[in-house]
């Protein structure tokens, strides 16, 4: 009879080491649940494309690449689409869409997405939470920055001395130009 070269029966250390492991999984997987479940309100990620070296905002004229952490997208419904260099030029665009590009309407539309500072993806635009105020600055400077969760946007507004926090109704073209003139209001 050969030998094995381990031990047919595991010790009781082994047995304890991966019935605690397998614990702290559902832990873990609960906890996860509990705060998906308080997130409710969470931007969803969206798909779309990120700007190649030439994009530029139609906004400010920038070089949007440069930038990836502050990229926003807009896809029309017949696949044209724009990126931004920050949340702020994204919305200047929104709430003026004749302006910014003559002879679109904002109900052709399709997607809208932001890069939530946290997590570094984008997300749906509309339902994300905005941090202004804070000594983050964007490319364009005093920035509406962009997060997934309240939670997220409660946690930056706390660590980066910001002002308020925002939802997409809030946001209007003279709050816009208060940003742009330091202004919180």
């Amino acid at each position: 009879m050969t030998s094995l070269p381990f031990s047919p029966r595991p010790d009781r250390r082994a047995v304890l080491f991966g019935l605690s492991a397998f614990a702290c999984v559902g832990v873990e997987a609960r906890a996860g649940d509990a705060q998906r479940a308080g997130d409710a309100d969470r931007a969803e990620p969206v798909d779309l494309p990120k700007p190649d070296e030439r994009a530029v905002c139609p906004v400010c004229g920038m070089f949007v690449a440069k930038y990836p952490y502050w990229v926003a997208t807009l896809r029309f419904r017949d696949g044209h689409v724009e990126h931004f260099d920050g949340a702020k030029d994204l919305w200047k665009y929104l709430l003026d869409v004749p302006r910014w590009a003559p002879g679109r309407k904002a109900e052709d539309i399709e997607a809208v997405g932001v890069t939530a500072y946290y997590e570094g993806e984008r997300v749906a635009a509309r339902p994300a939470w905005y941090v202004i105020g804070s000594d983050v600055y964007g490319p364009m400077g005093h920035e509406l920055v962009p997060h997934a969760t309240k939670a997220d946007a409660e946690e930056f507004l706390a660590d980066h001395k910001g002002r308020r926090v925002l939802r997409a109704p809030e946001i209007t073209l003279p709050l816009l130009a208060a940003l742009d003139d330091g202004r919180f209001e």
